[in-house]
């Protein structure tokens, strides 16, 4: 029996359903999908009746998940999937600009935390810089996961933080019900006068299942407390078509995607220049599913993706002639192969598993007006990886996983004075190539509890190679206002973690509770060196436009808890009332107990609601303390005070042959306080406020 996801029943959302159909404990939205690991892979079947084959190991037991989907990620007006996440326990934004945000997930971003859609990294450039777009829109997300834990294990060391993963029906893996499904949504937004909307078309017929989707949005300049922040607008487009052919043992299909944006960049230097970021992205896709091709296979599982990305930063020069600064170019590839075996009886227990293989390249580089950030870099991986699980008792399980990597680096190796000042005016460099061999391995224990729990302990050893940028950045990066120094003798970052955690999926009271201790060696972090500098570094000393940053590795520790609960408390007309709370906290420290820079700030918050059939209504405020526990050369960020309410309506209509199925209709309101927000994670906190009172209407007709 698989206990993982959450089903809807007469338009509600509900942890668990009795045997006559009735909900069993509603699910308000705000509180992530808790995965409740299942005893042994079985048969799955989707909420639509179609046999979906054996449960992936990986995906019903490793996976430690917070999940939103369809109205949740609807009701934001943010253009980031970052965005999108950010209230939820351990997760925070970069919010550099509305068009360029990127996940944090406990203290850890860029190289740390992967952003993928379908299986397949994003390709882009948003790990190289925080003012670089993460090319997958809201609007053209199903559902987005935070995953956690042993599970990243399976998409690399690059994960190590986190894996954030945006799934649609791009490349389908059933046939439509019915032959033909559509969906249209779109929302206004007041803070911005933004407007935004998407279709989605999916139809079959002979064992071949095709998608086609386009989404497009546009907003203004935000407005904040007292005026409007300059230079905040937005555009961009995206459009894909894919299909697939399905048959009794699984399916296999591709699709390709194409993706714009036109965003501008804030900043008191930045909105006097006009200067925004033109990206554009071609992705091509496949994936595919055999299930039970021999005796002992349970399933065999590819996944593949090949991209060309680009984008040009433009801007006024000190004449006022608008020019292309800099240039960044991303192609990439990267394909994984996964098998899962049958269950194997043993002495001790059944044993299941996943073993698979992962290759990716990746050509990244810069160019432009200023000189380049990054000379042109390749990067080529290969990893294999293995997952198992024994299960003792029925309430009793272990896990072991593994994973073991090859990176090959190469690049252009700078050389610059100890103190990062001339003279000499310019810094030398050379060709290099730098070879790293990460390996990871994890171990826990699942036991089921009384009262429905389940108590989990996890220990975790992961290694990380450098990225190209972290070795060999050695230049002016004006959209982020920072100079990049990176050091091409970086070694392999390792951690250690242990965790502990206590979840609840079902009944009147739910939670999830974690947790976590991580202590690192050789950490790779980018200080700031108290040095500023223009476009160049003959420029760089006591004054300039730009932060001058170096890369450079300590040992650290990191700490923290995060607990999501829920509880309903009485019914109430015909709905069930319930309040809910959340609290997050991540202390990050070098072993000196001098703090890592730019780590996200103590949270806490807790909310009311009421839902039925038709009806959802939730009121939210979330407190976000003051961060004082600062780094050098770092400033600290004052508190505040978030609050949100949503009113929606759903209506599901008489089936029809053509008709619509579903409706809904909102209202969504956010920072209602008109809270002066600045978010410490950002390198121009103290530039750039978060968008003040805003008002979103949204709409989503089913058909």
């Amino acid at each position: 029996m698989r206990l993982k996801s959450w089903v809807s029943v007469a338009g509600m959302t509900c942890l668990s359903v009795t045997a006559a159909g009735v909900c069993d404990g509603l699910a308000q939205e705000l509180l992530p999908e808790i995965a409740v690991s299942a005893p042994a892979p079985t048969a799955n079947t989707s909420d639509d009746g179609l046999q979906r084959g054996p449960v992936n190991v990986i995906d019903d037991t490793f996976q430690s998940t917070t999940a939103l989907a369809g109205r949740e990620i609807q009701r934001s007006s943010a253009a980031s999937l970052a965005d999108v996440l950010s209230g939820l326990p351990g997760v925070a934004a970069s919010n550099f600009a509305p068009g360029a945000s990127r996940p944090n997930i406990r203290g850890l971003d860029d190289y740390r935390v992967r952003v993928q859609e379908n299986g397949i990294g994003t390709q882009d450039a948003s790990d190289f810089s925080q003012d670089h777009v993460v090319p997958i829109d809201p609007l053209a997300a199903d559902k987005v996961e935070v995953i956690r834990g042993p599970a990243t294990l399976r998409y690399g060391s690059q994960a190590i933080g986190g894996v954030v993963s945006a799934t649609n029906n791009r490349i389908p893996e059933k046939l439509v019900q019915d032959g033909f499904s559509a969906r249209f949504k779109g929302g206004l937004s007041s803070v911005d006068n933004g407007l935004d909307g998407a279709v989605s078309l999916d139809a079959s017929g002979n064992n071949v299942a095709i998608h086609a989707d386009a989404y497009g949005r546009r907003a203004g300049d935000y407005r904040i407390p007292g005026g409007v922040q300059a230079n905040t607008r937005l555009q961009g487009e995206g459009q894909a078509v894919g299909g697939s052919y399905i048959f009794d043992g699984g399916y296999i299909g591709t699709a390709i995607q194409h993706i714009t944006s036109l965003y501008h960049i804030p900043g008191v230097i930045d909105a006097p220049q006009n200067l925004r970021i033109d990206m554009e992205q071609t992705k091509w896709t496949s994936k595919g599913e055999l299930r039970a091709p021999v005796e002992g296979i349970d399933a065999v599982r590819f996944t593949f993706g090949a991209s060309n990305y680009k984008h040009d930063e433009l801007g006024l020069n000190g004449n006022g002639v608008d020019v292309v600064k800099n240039i960044i170019k991303n192609r990439e590839v990267e394909g994984r192969f996964e098998l899962d075996h049958a269950a194997v009886a043993t002495g001790i227990g059944a044993l299941t598993g996943t073993w698979g293989a992962q290759f990716g390249q990746r050509d990244l580089g810069t160019d432009g007006s200023l000189g380049g950030l990054l000379a042109p870099t390749k990067t080529n991986t290969a990893a294999a990886f293995g997952f198992e699980q024994i299960q003792f008792t029925d309430t009793l399980r272990l896990q072991a996983a593994a994973r073991i990597e090859n990176h090959i680096v190469k690049g252009m190796a700078p050389t610059f004075p100890a103190d990062f000042l001339p003279p000499p005016n310019t810094f030398s460099e050379e060709p290099a190539r730098r070879t790293f061999t990460p390996k990871s391995a994890s171990l826990g224990v699942l036991k089921n509890l009384p009262w429905d729990m389940v108590a989990t302990l996890n220990a975790q050893y992961v290694q990380r190679a450098p990225a190209a940028p972290e070795l060999f950045s050695r230049g002016s990066d004006g959209a982020s206002g920072t100079f990049v120094i990176g050091n091409p003798d970086l070694k392999i970052e390792t951690a250690q973690t242990a965790e502990i955690g206590l979840k609840r999926a079902k009944g009147q009271l739910r939670f999830e509770t974690s947790l976590y201790y991580t202590r690192y060696q050789d950490f790779i972090f980018k200080q700031v060196t108290g040095n500023f500098c223009t476009d160049t570094f003959a420029t760089c000393g006591a004054a300039g436009p730009l932060t001058q940053v170096a890369y450079g590795q300590r040992d650290a520790i990191f700490r923290g808890a995060e607990v999501a609960a829920q509880l309903d408390v009485t019914p109430l007309g015909d709905g069930m009332f319930g309040i809910d709370g959340q609290y997050d906290i991540v202390r990050a420290t070098f072993t000196d107990g001098t703090n890592v820079p730019r780590i996200a700030p103590m949270r806490a918050g807790g909310g009311l609601w009421w839902r039925s059939a038709e009806w959802y209504t939730r009121v939210g405020l979330l407190h976000a303390f003051a961060q004082n526990d600062v780094s050098l050369n770092e400033t600290p960020t004052a508190g505040y005070n978030l609050l949100k309410a949503e009113v929606s309506y759903t209506h599901t209509f008489n089936r029809t042959d053509s008709g619509p199925r579903e409706m809904t209709i909102g209202l969504a309101g956010d920072n209602l306080l008109n809270e002066r927000i600045r978010n410490h994670i950002s390198f121009k906190k103290a530039e750039v406020l978060q968008p003040g009172l805003g008002v979103r209407l949204f709409a989503n007709v089913r058909f």
